[in-house]
């Protein structure tokens, strides 16, 4: 039996919309189904998720109460909760158990550069007045429906261990059922100087994690569920051409030479380069419609070593 680490991204368990529990919970049963295959192949799996629309929604509500906001750190732990309460039900015992969620912690370093360069965007969209108002960093970034917008920006450290990692593989190694952790990226922490650890207002990138994870219950294979069908080249251009295999050295030099966008598929690629060099197993970036035939080969991209 291989061991597969999904990592669900954000269009996995919430479409563009309002993202009422009603849609997250139908769009849990459309990933169940999608992820069925991996059990049917006799695989068992290992899920880490995004958590982007879950936080937007509680950083949005925290703006509208009256009450003492809650740090981005706690709101990330919370998320995870939800996400995996979701999974737990909307799963069920589809892959030989109900999901066991971990809230997962990461720890980062202090001084990650990332700390003097916050990009990575949260929260909900503001326009220019009501950004320039704000008592955080906010940055410009567009959308499709209505242009130019500004959201809030914070850092994005990488992670350099899964703190919950030997509780992670102990589960496992159980096998009663997927685990769920890594949620957001986990929760990163640093450490306090008195042996624990505390929060930090950052958001981790959940790919990066996810490869650790990898690493940690020594997974065959990591696989990235996202919203594109597989790895492109000139993505969003007449001339895009997809990615259907690459070695890690194919990546790298696509990634030198500004292919991929940075807060989106960078990551993935970036994190699928160091688990099939480090781990020597095989990954594959696809959408949860076309995982099925990815698997053979037939559709999204799939890496493996030189």
């Amino acid at each position: 039996m291989s061991r597969f680490v999904v990592a669900l991204g954000g269009n996995t368990l919430l479409r563009s919309g309002d993202g009422t529990v009603a849609e997250q919970r139908a769009r849990v049963r459309e990933t169940r189904d999608a992820l069925v295959v991996l059990h049917e192949r006799g695989h068992d799996i290992v899920l880490t998720h995004g958590n982007g629309p879950q936080v937007g929604n509680r950083l949005l509500a925290e703006e509208q109460s009256d009450g003492e906001a809650e740090p981005l750190d706690v709101l990330v732990a919370e998320t995870q909760a939800q996400v995996g309460y979701l999974l737990q039900n909307g799963f069920g015992d589809a892959f030989g158990g109900p999901p066991a969620p971990v809230v997962t912690r990461v720890r980062v370093a202090p001084n990650d550069p990332a700390f003097d360069d916050p990009t990575k965007p949260v929260g909900p969209y503001y326009s220019a007045a009501d950004a320039a108002e704000k008592p955080f960093a906010t940055t410009e970034v567009h959308r499709e429906s209505d242009g130019t917008a500004y959201r809030r920006v914070v850092a994005s450290p990488e992670p350099e261990a899964v703190l919950e990692a030997d509780r992670i593989a102990a589960l496992v190694a159980d096998d009663s059922g997927p685990v769920v952790c890594g949620g957001g990226g986990g929760v990163p922490v640093v450490p306090d100087g008195d042996g624990g650890h505390e929060g930090v207002p950052a958001v981790v990138d959940k790919d990066y994690t996810t490869r650790l994870v990898a690493d940690a219950v020594d997974a065959d294979a990591v696989v990235m569920l996202t919203d594109v069908d597989a790895v492109y080249r000139d993505f969003g251009t007449p001339e895009q051409e997809p990615i259907r295999e690459a070695t890690p050295a194919d990546l790298r030099a696509l990634l030198d030479d500004g292919e991929f966008a940075a807060g989106s598929m960078t990551p993935k690629v970036t994190a699928c380069a160091r688990f099939v060099d480090e781990a020597g197993g095989r990954a594959i970036v696809t959408s949860p419609e076309k995982l099925d035939a990815a698997l053979d080969g037939e559709a999204g991209t799939t890496v493996t070593a030189d």
